[in-house]
């Protein structure tokens, strides 16, 4: 039997015949260059961050014979007009008293009056120390003149008595005039007339814990001794960094409460949270927030 002889096929391709063709496909070249970039130089001046203090303080300290540490007769008639609706408060509540022979509850609310004045000037000395400034409604020059006092707590001492307490004295006179027009309860009369008295003289309880006690009465001594009164010992943490403490300037029974549950750094919390507002207590203290000690240079007209 012949074996007739195969050819196989071969496994290389036409390389000829796929050359051709992909010959006749346009080719495009595509070249790119990256020129070096050039290093920047380092700038001369050095890069500073400084922490941003929510509305600084704009006010000068005080000068010799400074009007603005006076008193005015505008100021005299606003303190004559807190006290009379105070006075008048304890004046009906004793009546009062001596009409029902009922004397131990207006004695407790008067006391009542008297811890939630310290708490409320806690809480005002909180808000106004750390949310505001001078263009806040109705509240602006309460702010700018707590903000100068940190700077300048020296100057509580050397204002005048009615200067110091005007401001107050007429909130009070607002708020408590018509309670005594409207109301002849004794127990109500008494935690009014305790509450507002001493929150209309919580400024001047501040001024004395802001004095030596050689220039202090001995009686204001002693009040501040028995803790009747915020003692300048007490008030002074509250003039030290982290300036987020002991706010409350009656009594200061409230302060280590508040302080040691952090009720404030808790609600300074919330209100960020909520609204996106930082305290100024959050910022690093600079010129404008730490104290000047007083200079008798600066005291020159």
């Amino acid at each position: 039997m012949a074996v007739l002889p195969q050819r196989v096929p071969s496994l290389r391709p036409n390389l000829s015949h796929h050359h051709a063709r992909i010959s006749l496909l346009p080719t495009r070249v595509h070249c790119s260059a990256t020129a070096p970039l050039k290093p920047r130089r380092p700038s001369s001046d050095p890069l500073i961050l400084e922490p941003t203090l929510l509305n600084p303080v704009t006010s000068r300290p005080p000068v010799l014979n400074d009007h603005t540490l006076k008193s005015t007769w505008s100021h005299r008639a606003w303190l004559a007009g807190g006290c009379t609706t105070v006075l008048v408060s304890l004046a009906k509540s004793v009546v009062g008293v001596v009409d029902s022979h009922m004397w131990l509850e207006p004695v407790l609310s008067g006391l009542v009056g008297y811890v939630l004045a310290d708490l409320g000037s806690g809480i005002y000395h909180w808000g106004i120390d750390n949310y505001g400034g001078a263009e806040t409604p109705v509240f602006g020059g309460q702010i700018e003149a707590f903000q100068g006092h940190h700077k300048w707590p020296w100057t509580i001492t050397r204002r005048e008595f009615a200067n110091n307490l005007h401001a107050l004295a007429r909130a009070v006179t607002f708020t408590v005039l018509p309670i005594n027009l409207l109301c002849d309860d004794p127990v109500l009369l008494g935690f009014v007339g305790v509450c507002a008295g001493c929150i209309m003289f919580s400024q001047q309880f501040h001024a004395w814990a802001h004095t030596t006690k050689s220039r202090l009465p001995g009686v204001v001594v002693a009040l501040q001794d028995g803790g009747v009164l915020v003692s300048r010992t007490q008030h002074s943490a509250h003039h030290r960094a982290p300036y987020n403490n002991n706010y409350c300037i009656v009594s200061g029974v409230w302060n280590e409460v508040l302080d040691g549950w952090r009720v404030f750094e808790a609600m300074e919390m919330v209100i960020f949270f909520k609204f996106g507002v930082r305290p100024r207590s959050w910022s690093d203290p600079n010129s404008d927030w730490t104290e000047e000690p007083a200079d008798t240079t600066s005291f020159v007209s």
